[in-house]
């Protein structure tokens, strides 16, 4: 289950990041308006600390339970109906979108942003995803790749169109009983879960509409988001296992009509709100959501997590 790992990660650079900004005075927070050298070197020096010392941590520690292997590929793209590739979109984006910030608040050209910051993700992705080549367990999968480049690429081109971020990927979770069936591989724990279980994952691409219709009366925080997810999962890729546990279960994907708040739209001076509210802004509001199936079903949820 390569991607609990990716989005373990995301979320201690989305620690990081927030720690990075809450120490300090509001006015520290404020993006540099040209390049403050000092800031851009500690930004520079931490994040390599960190994603150094977190790729050695992995080692160590996740990957030292399994063999090692000369370096190999794997082909999982039909594992876990894709819900792991939607992950590493979300992750390789979400990277990406904190790196830039960083070096937009050490006052770094747009350039530099996307060059060195947008493309956080995609780099620590793929050291990651070479460690899984060598490993007997995983392996390296180009279909990971292609979702990480595709994460990151989403990123970079809505900054080139619209210099703007219009369109963000989302994260939301519920828990489901799947858990309880695999804990082992799906999660002990809410918080294991939350990094394991697919069956209660959701991926969201998050739309604001006022940046679409500018000279609207619409809210600019109003977005509108469609996501995706699946269950019935209890492996990647065995249907047997899941009738022996629920037999009257099957796999089935799940697409999802929500309303959704732009956080980092909501109108504030406060700059450690700003630093929250883009953090924050990684996860997809509680909100009435329509739902259609892979069997063609529908329900609607007055507030689906």
């Amino acid at each position: 289950m390569k991607f609990s790992k990716h989005i373990l990660l995301l979320f201690l650079i989305g620690s990081f990041s927030n720690f990075f900004g809450q120490s300090k005075l509001d006015s520290f927070l404020k993006p540099a308006d040209t390049l403050n050298v000092q800031r851009r070197n500690a930004v520079v020096i931490s994040e390599a600390v960190v994603l150094t010392g977190t790729l050695v941590a992995l080692n160590q520690v996740w990957y030292s339970d399994y063999a090692k292997s000369s370096f190999h590929l794997k082909n999982d793209n039909a594992q876990w109906l894709q819900m792991d590739k939607a992950g590493h979109v979300f992750s390789s984006y979400q990277m990406g979108r904190f790196g830039a910030e960083l070096l937009e608040w050490s006052g770094a050209s747009q350039k530099s942003q996307l060059i060195y910051g947008s493309t956080l993700g995609l780099g620590f992705l793929t050291a990651v995803e070479i460690f899984d080549g060598h490993s007997s367990e995983w392996g390296f999968s180009w279909g990971d790749m292609v979702a990480n480049a595709s994460g990151t690429a989403l990123y970079v081109s809505q900054e080139l169109l619209w210099n703007e971020q219009r369109i963000v990927p989302k994260f939301s979770f519920h828990t489901t009983p799947y858990a309880s069936a695999r804990p082992n591989v799906l999660g002990e724990s809410l918080n294991e879960q939350i990094l394991k279980d697919y069956n209660g994952q959701t991926y969201w691409l998050s739309g604001n509409i006022h940046s679409f219709f500018k000279d609207s009366k619409i809210p600019k925080w109003l977005n509108v988001a469609v996501g995706y997810g699946a269950e019935g999962m209890i492996t990647g890729d065995d249907v047997l296992v899941n009738t022996v546990f629920f037999p009257e279960k099957t796999r089935i994907r799940q697409f999802y009509l929500s309303l959704d708040v732009d956080l980092t739209r909501v109108e504030t001076k406060s700059h450690t709100l700003k630093t929250l509210f883009s953090i924050f802004n990684t996860i997809k509001i509680p909100a009435p959501t329509f739902e259609i199936n892979s069997l063609g079903k529908s329900k609607f949820h007055v507030l689906y997590f």
